[in-house]
């Protein structure tokens, strides 16, 4: 994401998308929160109302860039002609695909924010609106699988399916984290192998791609 200069933002041309800019232009150089809205504010010439006419807190706006993340990927998929007419298996990939190359052009910050704190589960919470996004989106992917093959012994499995995802991007997440190839291609071949293991579950044929996957995941983890 780009990021606009310092000290010359008005509060017209003020917007959610430059006040994420500002913030994460902050921790970049920082490599810190701000301490205080006040002070946040006072260095980038806003008055702190402004500020709340967006997030009410530091920890709202960090929620915000994670949806944020979320809903360009969304955007850039569905502006594709191509992307209505791929399998659900497809739209998964593409997915995932896309959001990973999302946080690699924020890697930086991205890795500053989720270890801010020394508790993994304090650095999660900044998470919860994606998660919310993802199982939504999963769980539409899941649906019209189910009503495209009349599977209604399935249609129960639509949370499950959604949960799973988000697990799923939780352990890509944790995998792209330490990932130290060229463009991040391990990442890649995870994020192929995991989706195919995960519809493969669905279609009931399981025991070669979890294999697979679990060979693949061994082979990272020693190297």
């Amino acid at each position: 994401m780009s990021t606009p200069k310092k000290n010359t933002t008005t509060k017209k041309s003020l917007s959610r998308e430059k006040l994420i800019a500002l913030y994460m232009d902050y921790v970049l150089e920082n490599e810190e929160s701000p301490r205080s809205v006040y002070k946040f504010c006072k260095e980038n010439k806003l008055k702190e109302e402004d500020f709340y006419n967006f997030f009410g807190s530091f920890e709202s706006l960090q929620k915000g860039i994670w949806e944020q993340f979320f809903d360009h990927t969304d955007k850039v998929l569905k502006s594709s002609p191509e992307f209505s007419d791929f399998t659900n298996r497809e739209k998964m990939l593409s997915f995932y695909y896309t959001f990973f190359e999302m946080l690699s052009a924020n890697r930086s910050y991205v890795l500053l924010s989720l270890k801010q704190y020394e508790s993994k589960l304090k650095n999660l919470e900044q998470l919860k609106g994606l998660r919310k996004r993802v199982k939504n989106f999963a769980q539409e992917i899941i649906k019209e699988e189910n009503e495209t093959k009349n599977l209604k012994v399935l249609k129960q499995s639509e949370a499950i399916f959604s949960e799973a995802a988000w697990i799923q991007l939780m352990f890509l997440l944790n995998f792209w984290m330490d990932d130290n190839s060229a463009k991040f291609e391990s990442t890649d071949v995870a994020i192929e192998k995991s989706v195919n293991t995960v519809f493969d579950v669905f279609d009931n044929t399981p025991l070669e791609r979890v294999i697979d996957f679990g060979k693949f995941l061994w082979k990272e983890k020693m190297a």
